[in-house]
């Protein structure tokens, strides 16, 4: 059995969702805030997400960020080096899309040359009717930045709160398999 821990930063524009996702996550899904203020520091909360099939699990310590961009250098600072990344955009709102661009760069500038798994979550889900970005761009955006895309409704339908966090403790956990397999390569 491991336990490994990872820094996992969640980024995103403000209103996005992130503090609901990742209140559902720690709670798992069993307490969602009806009252939010807006983040203005940096909030830590740690997960562990036991990785299927094995014994193993990772503990996520996560790192919401705010989204105003007042806050950003701030943040950069708490986030230190991430072990994983988590970029939130509502699918309602195609400027909080655009801005993921920026919030990547942000992060990646912290992960001094490592490649940092990581996740694009459309939040929102339920409000399918005032969509305005696609399923399709946003899976071509994340696939041609190396991210897995998720969609999650953490207010109405409560729906796929976990699997972006899952996803990233799994890619964590496989990373730290292939560094075990490297150093034994070179041991023996």
């Amino acid at each position: 059995m491991v336990k490994l821990r990872a820094r996992c930063v969640l980024v995103g524009d403000a209103a996005v969702g992130k503090s609901a996702l990742s209140q559902m996550l720690r709670s798992d899904g069993s307490h969602f805030q009806k009252i939010y203020s807006m983040t203005t520091v940096v909030e830590v909360l740690t997960k562990c997400v036991t990785i299927p099939d094995t014994s193993d699990s990772v503990e996520l310590y996560i790192f919401d960020s705010p989204g105003r961009e007042i806050f950003a250098e701030a943040c950069e600072k708490m986030w230190g080096q991430p072990s994983v990344l988590c970029v939130v955009f509502d699918i309602s709102s195609e400027a909080s899309f655009n801005s993921c661009g920026r919030w990547l760069e942000r992060v990646r500038a912290q992960c001094q040359g490592q490649q940092v798994p990581g996740v694009l979550v459309g939040n929102k889900s339920d409000l399918s009717s005032r969509r305005e970005v696609e399923v399709a761009v946003a899976q071509e955006w994340a696939q041609q930045q190396g991210l897995e895309y998720f969609e999650t409704s953490v207010v109405k339908e409560m729906e796929n709160c976990d699997a972006p966090f899952v996803c990233l403790a799994q890619a964590f956990h496989t990373q730290y398999q292939e560094q075990i397999k490297t150093t034994e390569s070179l041991v023996t």
